[in-house]
């Protein structure tokens, strides 16, 4: 271990970083998935409980339309995104305790420019099925964001940022409905008291009512404009909507697989690597770098996405200069050797394991000249952890 540390330390004093910059950067790069895995992994992984309720939602969807089906099941689909209204009585009692909205006067609904082109789906990803709503346009992109993780709060989505993964999402229909058994199961002692004493049990069973699904925007990826890159407008509409979902599901993917899902520069490089070759069949550092802002290296553009992945507390100014020069070689290093092994990867199976080798490796052993013998090791241990049925 702290052979790799001193050798990550002697890397990025090679791209110029002080001593404080080189621990700043230690810390934010050090490899955090963990790999302990008692028996080979089958993909795609095994849908988590919750699944089971988004696919009747998304089967009624098919009949009434998405947004009327969530706005039934989904308490934030009640109330409006305005200013201050998840510190009222009403919001907290109907989302911290489910109580029904039926008289709460603040419970005007959430209003989407375009509800009915709300679309619902299950997506078949390598980390499991998973939910997807897909919202007409950016206004009501950013309205599902504000209600289903900023309570409700009008507070400012980047312009940058055109998906979210919603995690730990507290579903009251289905604690409402894990009430509705257990009292079935209960008939002589389910009485209010009774029921105080199980929710509190319920409550250590986080998967039994708390969900996690996709929200995508249909927006170009990253904002950045077709002509950018040279594409025509519906063609690069079709391609951002298939890299964002491939990039979000890489996440799913680490965070079922290896427990950690960050907002941290290698896994968004790890992320838009699977989003693009997903989209276009081959891996584009171009497309990376300009998607993060880099695209006219050393130089950054503002506004864009790496800045949203500096860190808590964030990166020094010294230490981020030094993260732009490793993310531009680590994805030009990522290209050179999916351009030599490019016959291997026209096969689902090496694609998934070359997924899982990305895992075991870091910004500063992709940054360096020997990246490739890193890349062959990483794949050896991957082609021991993948079963695949893709």
């Amino acid at each position: 271990m702290n052979d790799q540390k001193n050798f990550r330390a002697s890397v990025l004093a090679s791209y110029g970083a002080s001593s404080s910059e080189i621990n700043e950067l230690l810390a934010y790069n050090h490899n955090v998935f963990h790999h302990q895995f008692n028996h080979p992994i089958t993909f795609p992984l095994p849908p988590e409980p919750h699944l089971a309720i988004w696919e009747e939602y998304a089967a009624k969807a098919n009949l009434v339309g998405a947004f009327a089906v969530l706005q039934q099941h989904l308490v934030q689909f009640q109330f409006p995104i305005l200013e201050g209204i998840s510190e009222t009585q009403a919001y907290r009692r109907a989302t911290r305790k489910g109580a029904s909205v039926d008289d709460m006067v603040e419970a005007t609904g959430l209003v989407l420019q375009q509800p009915e082109q709300l679309q619902l789906s299950i997506h078949p990803s390598l980390g499991g099925n998973i939910p997807v709503l897909i919202p007409a346009n950016r206004e009501d992109f950013v309205s599902l964001v504000q209600a289903l993780t900023m309570k409700n709060e009008p507070k400012p989505v980047p312009a940058s940022m055109g998906a979210c993964i919603v995690s730990g999402f507290n579903n009251w229909d289905r604690i409402r409905r894990y009430r509705q058994q257990w009292e079935l199961q209960n008939p002589l002692n389910c009485s209010a008291s009774n029921w105080v004493l199980e929710f509190q049990r319920l409550t250590l069973k986080k998967e039994l009512y708390q969900d996690r699904f996709i929200i995508l925007s249909n927006s170009p990826y990253s904002n950045i404009a077709a002509k950018e890159i040279g594409l025509d407008k519906f063609v690069w509409q079709h391609l951002s909507l298939t890299i964002r979902l491939e990039h979000e599901c890489t996440h799913y993917l680490t965070h079922r697989l290896f427990n950690s899902m960050r907002n941290n520069a290698f896994d968004e490089l790890i992320a838009d690597y699977r989003g693009i070759v997903a989209a276009i069949g081959y891996y584009r550092a171009d497309w990376f770098l300009r998607f993060i802002g880099l695209e006219s290296f050393p130089d950054y553009r503002e506004g864009g996405r790496l800045q949203n992945y500096r860190g808590q507390p964030p990166l020094s100014d010294g230490a981020f200069k030094v993260l732009k020069s490793l993310v531009k070689v680590a994805a030009e290093n990522l290209q050179r050797f999916h351009t030599e092994y490019i016959n291997d990867f026209k096969t689902p199976k090496y694609q998934l394991r070359f997924l899982v080798a990305l895992s075991y490796l870091t910004l500063e052993e992709l940054a360096e000249p020997g990246f490739k013998l890193w890349i062959q090791q990483a794949l050896q241990k991957s082609s021991a952890t993948v079963l695949s049925n893709v």
